[in-house]
C-alpha cells in the first residue's frame, strides 16, 4: 500500500492512500476518534474520479504520526479478529 504525506506540522497531518476506497480512509477515521488526543479526524475525497482518498488528522497532544500508528494497529487487530471469527462461522 502506497501512502503519500500531504502536509504535516506538528500537531496536524494530511496522508494521502492512492488506490484505496473511501471505505478505507472511512474505517481508519473512525479509530482514529477511539484516541482520546485526537481534536480532529477526517476522511476526505474531493471528486470520485479524478482524486485520492484522503485522511486528515489533529491532535491535542502528542504526535500525529503515533496516533495514525496506533490506529493502524488497532484496525490490523481488528481485522485479524475479524478473519478468525469469520473462519470459525463457516465451520460450523
Amino acid at each position: 500500500m502506497e501512502i503519500k504525506v500531504v502536509s504535516e506540522d506538528e500537531k496536524k497531518l494530511v496522508l494521502e492512500i492512492p488506490n484505496e476506497s473511501v471505505g478505507f480512509t472511512s474505517l481508519l477515521r473512525a479509530e482514529l476518534w477511539n484516541d482520546s488526543s485526537i481534536s480532529e479526524a477526517a476522511n476526505i475525497k474531493e471528486h470520485p474520479y479524478l482524486s485520492q482518498p484522503k485522511v486528515f488528522l489533529k491532535v491535542s497532544r502528542g504526535s500525529p504520526r503515533a496516533a495514525l500508528e496506533k490506529a493502524a494497529t488497532r484496525v490490523a487487530e481488528q481485522a485479524r479478529n475479524f478473519k478468525e471469527d469469520f473462519c470459525r462461522a463457516l465451520k460450523k
